[in-house]
């Protein structure tokens, strides 16, 4: 039987200190989309009433049964306009689910995660794509990574300004593209930095910080900032090297290629670009959970890559993924049963 754990309104007291008895159970309603009754409950400290879906990742949908399917869709390189056809749901109803799950899964991302083990090591590369206008707009993601578990610790794009061979019809292009805009900014070090902040936590239990990442010049300064002088291992292997198995960034190199393959608007030669960048960073919280929750590591193992990282017990389905609201932090309902959690997640 479900217990609330708080109250969900923000300015109620028993919303950030619950009493054992802070509810109490008040009746239930019937929904349209759903075969069971829900049950409905009233706040002991504000009076207020609230129910069982208000607790829930699909809060007010109107077509819940959908959102499996169509993350499902979505990281199988399936756009949105081809999703919303085979759903079927309307272009902007596809567009708003695709985001709505897209800021959970951000949250979920963030919730199921802890320290990382002492065998860890850290793989970090850039890779480029586009926001509308492949030649006008480029974008750069850095991706980070532990090696032996290929768990996927941050993905996050920034922009980079026009590079490569500039013709007339180019430079009249971005000169357009600049009074209309302003100018673009390369804030791939302002990238960088955001996704190591993500690891900063998670490697806080450990004495040394082994990176593996190439050649690039602004990559040492940006790990020591992050990391420590002192604790940075830093290893460098040039970007020269063919990307063959025994390339020693290749757990990187096939990570960014999976999302590639996965993530349609990542292609290169594709029209499934994203219009904004935002949406971009929605889309990799998709890789992202997939990845580190769902699929097993390899196709030879039974694990993923949260069970290798003791982050988890099992994989998580589906509707786990996108069950409980994740915006609490953690103090979120787990979006499986506590035992199933590993070390250190939803702890506090």
């Amino acid at each position: 039987m479900f217990v609330p754990p708080f109250c969900p309104y923000s300015t109620c007291l028993a919303h950030r200190h619950p009493s054992k008895r802070h509810y109490l159970r008040y009746g239930f309603y019937k929904p349209l989309c759903r075969a069971n009754p829900v049950p409905r409950f009233r706040c002991r400290t504000c009076k207020r009433t609230y129910s069982r879906q208000t607790f829930r990742a699909d809060y007010r949908d109107h077509k819940p049964h959908l959102n499996t399917q169509l993350f499902r869709l979505l990281i199988s390189g399936v756009g949105l306009r081809q999703s919303s056809r085979m759903l079927p749901l309307t272009l902007r109803c596809t567009e708003l689910k695709f985001r709505k799950i897209g800021q959970h899964l951000r949250h979920l991302n963030l919730n199921v995660r802890g320290k990382l083990g002492p065998s860890a090591v850290l793989q970090m590369d850039e890779f480029e794509t586009f926001e509308t206008r492949r030649r006008e707009r480029p974008v750069t993601v850095p991706v980070l990574i532990d090696t032996p578990t290929r768990f996927i610790i941050w993905a996050e794009s920034e922009t980079l300004s026009p590079r490569g061979r500039m013709s007339v019809a180019r430079i009249e292009s971005l000169a357009k593209e600049e009074g209309q805009f302003g100018p673009r900014k390369d804030n791939s070090k302002v990238a960088i930095r955001k996704v190591l902040e993500r690891a900063i936590p998670m490697v806080s239990g450990l004495d040394m910080v082994r990176v593996q990442t190439d050649e690039k010049l602004t990559y040492p300064s940006l790990l020591q900032s992050a990391f420590g002088t002192a604790r940075v291992i830093h290893e460098k292997t040039s970007s020269r090297l063919a990307r063959t198995v025994a390339n020693p960034l290749f757990p990187i190199n096939q990570t960014e290629a999976i999302a590639r393959d996965l993530l349609g608007r990542l292609r290169r030669q594709s029209w499934l670009a994203s219009k904004k960048r935002c949406f971009l960073d929605l889309a990799l919280q998709y890789l992202m959970t997939w990845k580190n929750l769902i699929k097993p590591r390899f196709n030879r193992d039974k694990a993923t890559p949260a069970q290798f990282a003791g982050f988890l017990k099992r994989p998580l389905t589906y509707s786990e993924v996108l069950g409980w609201r994740q915006d609490q932090g953690r103090r979120s309902i787990p979006p499986c049963p506590r035992a199933a959690l590993g070390r250190g997640v939803y702890a506090g």
